[in-house]
Parts: structure tokens; C-alpha cells; sequence
């Protein structure tokens, strides 16, 4: 029936829907490589060196992981770097061990 809608006979060829090899391809899966490494900068160095291959997903979730267990070399805390320098300054001004009073006899008091 020409004009009524939803009417007109049914469906028609490539007239949409699911269609079999249409859509992405899907990726090709990767094993993901075991490692022995518990320190993600040990596996770093290794994936770095070629000794260990990797996967992308590895890759990231160890960089992810290496500024929780190791710091930056000079990075600290403002805190730390603030007591640091006290130490060094109230070292200087420390006070001085009283003197030991000793008698003429050569005994102590």
C-alpha cells in the first residue's frame, strides 16, 4: 500500500540493518607477557633495554605505578626540605656543653 506508513511490503535489500562484515574489525589479541618484575622500574629498564617485550597497556600501568614507589631524584616535600634546613641552621647555634666541675683533689662533684 503506497502511502500509508509503515505499510509499503515488507523489508528491502540494503535498506540497513545488521549486514555480515560491516562494521570494525576487531583487534588482534595479544598475549600479555608474565614478568617477574615487582618494581615497575625494574621492568622499565628491562623493556627499555629489549630484554622483555611488552604490551602498550604494561607499559602505562607501570608508569603509572613508579611515582607511588620511587620520588624523583630532588623531589621532596615542602615539609622535609623545610626541616632539612632547620637542622642545619639550629645546629650552628646549639649551646654548649656545660663545663665538667672537677675539685682540687681530682674528684668529681
Amino acid at each position: 500500500m503506497a502511502g500509508v506508513a509503515g505499510k509499503s511490503g515488507g523489508p528491502r535489500k540494503n535498506a540497513g540493518g545488521a549486514r555480515p562484515g560491516a562494521g570494525r574489525k576487531p583487534k588482534p589479541k595479544q598475549e600479555a607477557a608474565v614478568t617477574g618484575y615487582s618494581d615497575p622500574l625494574d621492568f622499565l629498564r628491562a623493556v627499555w633495554k629489549g630484554e622483555v617485550e611488552a604490551t602498550a597497556a604494561q607499559v602505562r600501568a607501570a608508569q603509572a605505578a613508579l611515582p607511588f614507589i620511587h620520588q624523583k631524584l630532588g623531589e621532596g616535600g615542602k615539609k622535609e626540605q623545610r626541616e632539612d634546613a632547620a637542622k642545619k641552621v639550629a645546629s650552628r647555634f646549639a649551646p654548649a656543653a656545660p663545663p665538667k666541675l672537677v675539685a682540687a683533689g681530682g674528684k668529681k662533684v
